[in-house]
C-alpha cells in the first residue's frame, strides 16, 4: 500500500512512544500524538484517555493509519487492565472503524505467549527450534491476557469490517539490552522503527501477527512473518552478551522465570505504578 503520511501514535509519552516520535518522521510520516499525559515538548499533542470515545474519534479523524502503543505496559489489577487495555483498545478500534481508517499497528507483547518454554540449544538456534508465530497463546499476566484480547479483536475487525492490523509481539525495545534474557528478545529502537514502517506499508496484511525483535544471534522466535512484510532488521544484541553474562550469569533452565519466554512476568511481574 502507499506509505501512510499521517499516523496517529497513541501512547506517545511512553518509553516506546518517545523513541518512535524521534525515529518515524525520518520515514516521511507526519505524526499526530495522543497520550493520557500531556507531552510538554509537543504542544499540538492530544491529551485524552482511551475511555473518551468522542476524543478518540476526533483523534483518528483524517489519519491514514494508527500505531497503538497506549495502555498499561506492566501487570496491574484486572479492573485497571480491563479499562485501559481491553475497553480502551476496543474504543480505539471502534473509532477507527467509524472514521474509515484502514490500518492499525497494534503493540501486542511477548507476554501473550509468556508461559511458552524458551528454546534450548546452541547459539544460534536451528530454525526448527525457534518459537513459531502460531504457537498457542499462553499469557503470563492480566497484561498478557489483554494483548491476547487485542490480537483477537484485530482478527474480528479484519474479518467483520475489513480493518487491517499488524499485531507486533514486542520483545524489549530499549537503546541497549539490560539483561541476559533480553539478549534474545531485544529490539533496537532503529529496528523498531523499521518494523513499524514495514507494518504500515506492506500490502494486503489482513491481520498479521509478527514477533518484534532485532536479528539477535540468541534469537528465540521466528521472524518469518515480520520479514514477509519487508522488515529487514540490522541490529544484533550479541555485542552486549559478554558483559551481561559476566555480570548476571547465564539463564538457569531450572528457574521458572528463566525457563519461560515471559521471564519474571511469570513469577514476580513488575506492577504498573500509576
Amino acid at each position: 500500500m502507499p506509505a501512510p503520511r499521517t499516523v496517529l501514535l497513541t501512547g506517545a509519552a511512553g518509553g516506546l512512544g518517545t523513541l518512535m516520535r524521534g525515529l518515524l518522521p525520518e520515514y516521511g510520516y507526519a505524526l499526530r500524538l495522543l497520550d493520557v499525559r500531556p507531552i510538554e515538548d509537543a504542544p499540538g499533542a492530544i491529551a485524552a484517555d482511551l475511555s473518551d470515545r468522542a476524543a478518540l474519534r476526533e483523534a483518528v479523524r483524517g489519519v491514514d493509519a494508527i500505531i497503538h502503543l497506549a495502555g498499561i505496559s506492566l501487570e496491574a489489577p484486572f479492573e485497571k487492565i480491563l479499562k485501559a487495555n481491553i475497553e480502551g483498545t476496543y474504543n480505539l478500534y471502534e473509532a477507527a472503524r467509524e472514521e474509515g481508517v484502514g490500518r492499525i499497528v497494534f503493540a501486542s507483547s511477548n507476554h501473550a505467549v509468556g508461559y511458552t518454554p524458551r528454546p534450548r540449544g546452541g547459539t544460534p538456534l536451528d530454525a526448527d527450534a525457534l518459537i513459531p508465530i502460531d504457537t498457542p497463546r499462553r499469557p503470563d499476566t492480566f497484561y498478557g491476557l489483554s494483548k491476547s484480547f487485542g490480537e483477537d479483536l484485530a482478527q474480528l475487525y479484519w474479518d467483520k469490517h475489513g480493518l487491517e492490523t499488524v499485531s507486533v509481539r514486542i520483545g524489549s525495545c530499549f537503546p541497549e539490552p539490560t539483561s541476559v534474557r533480553m539478549l534474545s528478545i531485544w529490539m533496537s529502537p532503529a529496528d523498531g522503527a523499521r518494523l513499524f514502517h514495514a507494518a504500515l506499508t506492506a500490502e494486503h496484511v489482513g491481520h498479521t501477527v509478527v514477533y518484534g525483535s532485532s536479528a539477535n544471534t540468541r534469537l528465540w522466535w521466528d521472524l518469518t512473518t515480520a520479514r514477509e512484510l519487508g522488515y529487514a532488521p540490522r541490529d544484533d544484541s550479541e555485542p552486549y552478551a559478554e558483559k551481561l553474562i559476566a555480570e548476571q550469569g547465564d539463564l538457569d533452565p531450572d528457574d521458572q522465570a528463566q525457563a519461560c519466554l515471559g521471564g519474571h512476568f511469570v513469577t514476580d511481574p513488575p506492577i504498573w505504578p500509576y
